[in-house]
């Protein structure tokens, strides 16, 4: 293993162990619950260009991770 190697698996160890909460997924329902809106209006959002990166759970079922929809909301954050 090389020396970069060694310190991006550091760097990813450290990341995943700061919150591993980060990777869970969220069903749509949680999603929409969590964020204060109603699930139509989350269905608008995933319908749009900008949304959350959505994880396919099966083929009917869709979540989006903590992570995801951290990434989104500060994407999204108004400049005071």
């Amino acid at each position: 293993m090389t020396l970069v190697e060694a310190e991006r698996r550091r760097r990813q160890s450290e990341r995943d162990r700061a919150n591993p909460d980060d990777h869970r997924v969220l069903s749509f329902r949680q999603w929409c619950e969590l964020n204060g809106f109603s699930m139509s209006t989350g269905r608008r959002i995933l319908a749009s260009e900008n949304s959350p990166v959505v994880t396919q759970l099966s083929p009917r079922r869709i979540g989006i991770t903590i992570l995801a929809n951290k990434t989104w909301q500060a994407a999204n954050a108004r400049a005071p």
